[in-house]
């Protein structure tokens, strides 16, 4: 018998600035984030991707990708997309978009990936703040997160 359903594994999740799609259909990922330093607080990030990769699965499944607070319960952002793997050996790949994601405290923040309100995945992205040594602070214009 032929199984109709098994939950996909998370093969990979990465925070990312930008995703982009070459002519073939790969995808290349840049500025991969484990970080987020910022010369001061708040700071609004223009824009924040979560490429999620998904295997080992089949059947129709719902993605959930939220952005988590310092505070471990306020949502800062969430994003939600339906995806199907019809054979175990298939992968689905999703990309979540947050766009003008405000940090106001340094702190950990967390990403969490869940399927069908399942948690694949949590895993913490720091914001610290860290002046620039010997130098007067610039504002950071809306929209940017600082070089």
């Amino acid at each position: 018998m032929q199984p109709t359903r098994i939950l996909p594994d998370l093969q990979c999740s990465l925070l990312c600035e930008e995703i982009r799609q070459e002519v073939t259909g790969n995808l290349f990922l840049i500025g991969v984030i484990g970080f987020i330093r910022v010369p001061q607080l708040p700071v609004v990030a223009f824009k924040l991707s979560v490429f999620n990769r998904w295997t080992a699965g089949v059947g129709q499944f719902t993605e959930g990708v939220r952005l988590i607070a310092p505070d471990q319960t306020t949502v800062l952002r969430k994003g939600e997309v339906k995806f199907g793997l019809q054979e175990p050996n298939h992968h689905a790949t999703n990309v979540t978009l947050f766009a003008q994601v405000e940090f106001k405290v340094a702190g950990t923040y967390y990403i969490e990936v869940l399927v069908d309100d399942v948690m694949k995945l949590r895993y913490p992205v720091p914001v610290i703040l860290a002046p620039m040594p010997n130098q007067p602070q610039q504002p950071v214009p809306p929209g940017e997160l600082p070089a």
